[in-house]
């Protein structure tokens, strides 16, 4: 077969669709106070990944610093991302405050873990210059 038809792990198929999509998340802590240190990271990215299963996406990467977490997320088209974001945060802010009560306390984010805002940037694929010229280099009809 030509390599053009090897699959690619990367791109997954459902009913209908073939889907690529990536979403890199950055989710601040309020206030930004540096809350995290390795175990709570670590548990962090243990209930972000099964927040992303539970909606059929898959967390690709995590990791974050004291005030803050990174997300590679990939997801299928189904699935509004601000719908993941706020389950993700809801979640992970229930289960961290319920588990390590004494350490936020102790920092006094208060009653909210995340700040309300967040960042996402959509990745992967080809760069939009690419595309660009793709479609502009389309045959159109005359």
């Amino acid at each position: 077969m030509s390599p053009r038809w090897e699959p690619d792990p990367d791109i997954r198929r459902g009913n209908h669709v073939v889907h690529h999509l990536h979403a890199h998340l950055v989710f601040v802590t309020r206030y930004r106070h540096e809350v995290f240190d390795e175990e709570m990271l670590t548990r962090c990215e243990a209930i972000m990944r099964e927040v992303c299963e539970s909606f059929g996406a898959q967390l690709a990467e995590f990791n974050g610093e004291g005030d803050h977490t990174h997300l590679l997320v990939h997801y299928p088209p189904k699935v509004a991302l601000s719908r993941l974001v706020n389950s993700l945060k809801g979640v992970s802010s229930r289960y961290l405050r319920a588990e390590y009560t004494e350490r936020i306390n102790r920092i006094g984010t208060g009653p909210v873990f995340w700040a309300p805002s967040y960042f996402v940037g959509s990745c992967g694929g080809a760069p939009l210059s690419i595309v660009k010229d793709y479609i502009d280099n389309q045959k159109r009809p005359a």
